[in-house]
């Protein structure tokens, strides 16, 4: 339970933030760097795409409850590569035609997936409605939705039109480098907590945490909405 209870004061802290902060804003410094280059530079479009990954705790929340039930790495590989697909396709459509959602919007429904996928962990909607919805096509959807959130990030970055496509491609495979690394410490921590007795005692709980964690990301994000209106 330390890893979630380390994962619940991350977002609390993280939400503590100022908005700029929370909503995955680029930091200024590399801001102001990419907006002077122009031209393909691959290599800090990489570097951005794992750093925006890695410190992205929406993601890696929504992550986490995607593969907190999977335990054959044959599951894990499908899900994590239809979120993988979903959010790369609206990445490289969103900024390439130069079109986005509203960040606090976004970001919004990103927390919503977070609840909804740690509701599907608790059961609730066999419970509730008496059926399973595919979870298959929800984590595509889903991720969708993650890249629309990153496209509006790179958006902010003003990016120059020189080389923009291939830049492009080297944030995105920086963002999946980042999504293997965070997957890798998740699996981790998750193969050593499945060994012991509470696991089965705790992933209730676990969950329900990772819902209210969603609900503030929502909330903060709405709250951001209608405050900046």
């Amino acid at each position: 339970m330390r890893f979630f209870i380390v994962i619940a004061l991350s977002v609390i802290a993280a939400l503590l933030l100022p908005s700029e902060a929370a909503a995955h804003a680029v930091a200024d410094g590399d801001k102001g760097y990419i907006q002077e280059i122009t031209g393909v530079h691959p290599i800090p479009f990489l570097y951005l795409g794992a750093k925006h990954m890695v410190t992205g705790y929406d993601h890696i929340l929504f992550l986490l409850g995607v593969i907190f039930f999977l335990y054959r790495m044959k599951d894990i590989g499908i899900y994590v590569s239809l979120f993988a697909i979903g959010h790369s396709l609206t990445m490289l459509a969103g900024v390439y035609f130069d079109f986005g959602i509203n960040s606090y919007i976004i970001d919004a429904i990103i927390g919503l997936s977070v609840v909804y996928k740690a509701l599907d962990n608790m059961g609730a909607y066999q419970r509730w409605f008496g059926f399973q919805p595919n979870t298959k096509a929800a984590t595509l959807i889903f991720g969708f939705f993650h890249g629309f959130g990153l496209a509006s990030k790179i958006i902010d970055y003003e990016i120059s039109p020189d080389g923009l496509l291939p830049n492009l491609l080297s944030f995105n495979v920086g963002v999946e480098i980042g999504q293997l690394l965070a997957l890798g410490a998740i699996l981790i921590v998750m193969g050593y907590w499945r060994r012991t007795p509470s696991f089965l005692k705790h992933a209730y709980t676990a969950n329900v945490a990772m819902m209210a964690a969603g609900f503030m990301l929502m909330g903060y994000q709405l709250v951001g909405y209608f405050v900046s209106a």
